[in-house]
């Protein structure tokens, strides 16, 4: 019984007196929320500069400023209150996001924000810094060294007989074919081929040839086209 009571005794000290928010160090609090507001800001900057993705949106990008930010207001609190961390992670465990994420490489930034919200809340402002300082770095790295080949998809229509040099040109591109739709008076192929430095001017010579009735190029990335 007297077990019982200690416990409620320090639910009730931290619960409704909450006392541990009294030793707070108002200038800890404005240190975190600022480091994590740079942080936020450089990675902003970071996937506005390193964007490849189809359509670059603004406010999905700001959000990771406010996640940062929101992610060590979080872990300030619960770090000062027994009772509220748990209730916080009650909280947060009945939050369902619904937004559909294509990039991968758009988790990693959500991962990222996160992280450096959680060192920026326990005040561990070195890690957070000079971590956030190394990620971006390598980030905006590996954006650099992005292999120059990209993939397309070359779709072609042609009469049934297309000339030879058609064939020729096609198989110059060593290019995978992908598909080929026979209909009534015409045959179209989808090709996949690897294009290095945007390097389209054979699309116009195809579009020429004879028996050759259009040409489209399509960038695409993995599942869906850009």
């Amino acid at each position: 019984m007297g077990d019982t009571l200690n416990f409620q005794d320090i639910i009730k000290k931290s619960a409704l007196h909450l006392d541990a928010f009294r030793s707070i160090s108002y200038i800890d609090m404005v240190l975190g929320l600022l480091c994590a507001f740079l942080i936020g800001l450089f990675i902003y900057w970071i996937y506005r500069r390193t964007f490849r993705g189809v359509v670059y949106s603004y406010n999905y990008n700001v959000s990771f400023v406010l996640m940062t930010m929101i992610t060590a207001l979080i872990i300030m609190t619960i770090s000062t209150n027994i009772v509220l961390s748990l209730g916080m992670v009650g909280a947060l465990s009945i939050v369902r996001f619904r937004t559909a994420v294509k990039d991968p490489l758009d988790i990693v930034y959500m991962f990222w924000s996160i992280s450096a919200g959680i060192a920026s809340g326990a005040k561990m402002y070195p890690l957070a810094l000079g971590g956030s300082l190394i990620i971006g770095l390598v980030l905006a790295w590996l954006s650099k060294r992005k292999l120059r080949e990209q993939a397309y998809l070359l779709i072609v229509r042609h009469t049934d007989e297309p000339a030879n040099e058609l064939r020729v040109e096609l198989r110059k591109l060593d290019g995978k074919l992908k598909s080929k739709t026979v209909r009534k008076g015409f045959t179209e192929l989808t090709i996949e081929i690897m294009l290095r430095d945007d390097n389209t001017a054979f699309v116009n010579k195809l579009s020429t040839m004879e028996g050759v009735q259009d040409v489209s190029l399509i960038n695409y990335t993995g599942d869906y086209a850009q």
